[in-house]
């Protein structure tokens, strides 16, 4: 006979954010991958970044449903929908945060990388609290 346990405590802040932290690390490689592809192909810069952008979040999506959130109530298309919601608005955050970036920072052989980096951590920090509390909450 299974022992089926109904019972089971839901994660934690902490194993919550180790989780996100690895799928992030792991969008964060896909999204970088496909924007220096694409700047290394002739894309124009913003372009780029827009496009490695919705590549990472797409997998985001996936990976933060299945692996991160595990104890979030499914509520089907809404919550497909306020991801989608978050994601629009944190898409412009950061590329906005990577254009205003590029635009303060003095020219340097890193400039791009670094502007990169931070519009990362800013759009990172938004996603996992409104994720947590509003998309994936249980």
């Amino acid at each position: 006979m299974t022992d089926v346990r109904t019972d089971s405590k839901p994660p934690g802040l902490l194993h919550q954010l180790t989780r996100f932290v690895l799928v992030g690390g792991f969008c964060a490689l896909v999204d970088s991958g496909l924007y220096w592809l694409l700047l290394q192909a002739g894309t124009w810069l913003h372009l780029a970044k827009a496009l490695s952008f919705i590549a990472g979040t797409t997998t985001a999506y996936f990976l933060n449903r299945r692996f991160t959130f595990t104890d979030a109530a499914d509520r089907g298309a809404a919550q497909a929908g306020g991801f989608a919601v978050l994601y629009t608005v944190t898409f412009f955050v950061n590329v906005g945060t990577n254009a205003l970036m590029l635009a303060v920072l003095p020219t340097f052989r890193w400039e791009v990388a670094l502007s990169w980096v931070i519009a990362q951590a800013v759009g990172t920090g938004i996603n996992f609290v409104l994720l947590r509390t509003v998309v994936f909450r249980r």
